[in-house]
């Protein structure tokens, strides 16, 4: 099935939905914004390194979709609460939002030279921030205007990691399961304590 025949299947119309992307100037999260904006999402594209989701955004505006690119730090909650006034002001609302922020670094791996009682306490922790903290307070701020109408979705990023620890990659390991454990608990209490109609989810891409 070819793109255009997908666009008009009913299954993959979301033709104004509005939908905001964290890591969005990034090989994962930019993907899934240019298939989204193929199908008729307007795509709101949050990255620490504003070029990159602007690059991101003139490609999808190449194709007449619709994306705005915002410099945002997904760790802190006042940056993400400043991109939310600005995909407000923009867009209007807020429909789904997909956690795709992540990554590690190579100072947080277990390697030859670099032993596992060692690894730097900063390193860790940045890589645990980027990972879960920043899925978390993205759900936390965007998830209030997802939630205040009532249906939505927010899709969240794991891995194969999760399940599986790789070998050296620690922390990055560590951030995924807490994101699985986190899908699970958010689904539950938005769907039960606010709407069934709010879905949360998570994929966990193989290697490429």
């Amino acid at each position: 099935m070819n793109q255009t025949q997908m666009y008009k299947d009913p299954l993959f119309d979301l033709t104004d939905q509005v939908i905001v992307i964290t890591g969005g100037g990034g090989v994962l999260p930019g993907a899934l914004a240019r298939g989204l904006a193929a199908r008729g999402a307007k795509v709101a594209l949050l990255n620490r390194t504003l070029a990159k989701a602007t690059r991101v955004a003139a490609e999808i505006e190449l194709q007449d979709g619709v994306a705005l690119p915002l410099g945002c730090d997904v760790t802190d909650r006042t940056s993400l609460e400043q991109a939310a006034r600005q995909v407000l002001d923009y867009f209007g609302q807020v429909d789904h939002l997909i956690n795709g922020a992540g990554g590690n670094r190579p100072g947080a791996i277990a390697v030859q030279g670099q032993d596992f009682f060692d690894l730097p306490a900063g390193e860790l922790r940045t890589v645990l921030d980027v990972n879960f903290t920043g899925a978390l307070l993205a759900s936390q701020v965007f998830g209030r205007h997802i939630a205040a109408q009532g249906q939505g979705s927010i899709l969240n990023i794991s891995s194969m990691a999760a399940s599986q620890p790789l070998s050296r990659v620690v922390a990055y390991a560590a951030a995924k399961a807490a994101i699985d454990n986190f899908t699970r608990w958010l689904a539950g209490t938005l769907a039960r304590e606010i709407s069934p109609d709010l879905r949360v989810n998570a994929i966990a891409p193989g290697f490429f």
